[in-house]
């Protein structure tokens, strides 16, 4: 009985050690698959992951594309573009480390990237910390000449390097206006890119032969005098556009549309009998000049205008020119005019300003006494062919034409049916020669970009 006993205790013990051998061998046969990661090796390829890059960079966000889910990116350094994909594993971070969407990276953007070279893939794009931001700068001065753009009593750099942008694509730095309204980044002194978050648009006056001569007031943004074929260049918005001429006139509503054309219909509008109010003006000191919509007039008596906008120029050497614009209303009244001294600097730059004032007329009398021969220096506008050229606001031609030099600051509009309006800002600077212009063709309207027309609601 013990016998036995023993017998099927040692029997237990060698099957229990049976199966622990059994089990260990078992689990060697059955060792795990190799790792996704090792296969993909083995194969030679390279699924990207969240972790996965070799190259890191900092560059400038030159397009994004989210429909195609790319990226077009530029490197100061090297002055080299290129393209990255994307896709679920990308990740987007503002300058904190917190996620962002596609919509929150624009042009313009400075950033930092991680992202397989030879795949082409972003891992991680990161907003610059580095650096700075200026959003929706109004009030600056560019200078492309010198190459700098002045904010407040600060000057910053722009180079061939520095990118500029509108509505997500790049344009050529004489395409912004002074009214636009832009975003800078930049590093220290430099600005990298330059970004017109509000435009501007054109507006055009139709069956206006009536007012020519009169006054336009779009809001409190500007005052124009009404000209045949005028196409005035204003920021894009909703504004209120009030008409005078001869006491007759009315007000209109307009939404003007980045880089495109606004017509307005000013034929319902009437000029009745004229209303005349008698204006008498004080000039201090004596002896100022008086010019009422470019005539000269005498200060010492009443003037006789009728109701409406008028421009008013009061000037005399040694002080400073005023010109502002006055609304004649009702039958009688009073106006004084006080001019500022100007110091002694002021002076001779304002007798030199007299001086060149002087030297145009005589030059514009010249020209009005001979129609074969001038004796001015011309602005060429060589192309794009057959696109009508306004400058400053005012048609001169259908191109190729020419206009008088004038130095300063203007404004060289191009309009053609069925392509959207352009503006190139110019400075043209004082030199005894003549100057050429030639532009790109312009981009033709796609139907949901056609010119809109405005009418009073």
């Amino acid at each position: 009985m013990r016998i036995t006993r023993k017998i099927h205790i040692l029997g237990l013990l060698f099957f229990a050690i049976l199966c622990t051998a059994c089990g260990q061998e078992i689990k060697k046969e059955s060792s795990p698959v190799p790792s996704t990661k090792a296969a993909q090796a083995e194969l030679g390829l390279q699924i990207p992951g969240p972790e996965s890059f070799d190259s890191v960079d900092q560059a400038i966000v030159v397009e994004v594309d989210e429909k195609n889910k790319k990226m077009v990116f530029y490197n100061r350094q090297v002055e080299r573009t290129y393209t990255l994909s994307l896709d679920g594993t990308s990740r987007l971070r503002d300058k904190y480390g917190e996620a962002i969407s596609w919509g929150q990276v624009h042009p313009g953007d400075l950033v930092e990237l991680q992202f397989l070279r030879k795949e082409k893939h972003l891992t991680t794009l990161s907003l610059r910390a580095t650096g700075w931001t200026f959003e929706k700068i109004e009030n600056y001065q560019m200078n492309l000449v010198k190459g700098e753009l002045s904010v407040a009593t600060e000057v910053y750099k722009l180079g061939p390097k520095t990118l500029y942008f509108s509505q997500g694509k790049q344009i050529q730095p004489e395409e912004i206006h002074s009214l636009d309204v832009l975003t800078l980044q930049g590093v220290d002194s430099e600005i990298y890119s330059v970004n017109v978050v509000k435009g501007h648009g054109y507006l055009r006056l139709q069956n206006g032969e009536n007012f020519v001569g009169g006054w336009m007031e779009v809001g409190a943004i500007k005052v124009a005098q009404i000209t045949q074929d005028m196409l005035l260049l204003l920021p894009e918005g909703n504004y209120q556009v009030t008409i005078s001429h001869k006491g007759g006139g009315g007000v209109k509503q307009v939404s003007i549309r980045r880089n495109q054309e606004t017509v307005l219909d000013i034929g319902d509008l009437t000029i009745p009998e004229p209303q005349y109010g008698m204006v008498l003006f004080s000039l201090n000191p004596s002896g100022a000049e008086l010019y009422i919509d470019g005539e000269k007039k005498d200060p010492s008596k009443p003037i006789s205008l009728t109701y409406g906008l008028h421009q008013m120029i009061a000037r005399k050497e040694g002080y400073q020119s005023i010109t502002q614009y006055i609304r004649v209303g009702q039958e009688s009244a009073g106006i004084n005019v006080e001019l500022e001294s100007n110091s002694n600097k002021d002076k001779d730059t304002n007798k030199k300003n007299t001086e060149n004032k002087d030297t145009d007329k005589k030059d514009g009398e010249k020209n009005n006494n001979s129609t074969t021969v001038t004796d001015y220096y011309k602005i060429y506008v060589d192309a794009p062919v057959d696109a009508e050229v306004y400058l400053d606001g005012n048609y001169v031609g259908l191109c190729p034409c020419n206009f008088k030099k004038i130095p300063g600051e203007h404004v060289i509009t191009l309009r053609k049916t069925g392509f959207l309006p352009k503006s190139y800002t110019i400075l043209v600077d004082d030199k005894q020669r003549d100057f050429s212009y030639s532009f790109a063709d312009l981009e033709k309207i796609k139907e949901e970009n056609s010119p809109n027309e405005s009418k009073t609601p």
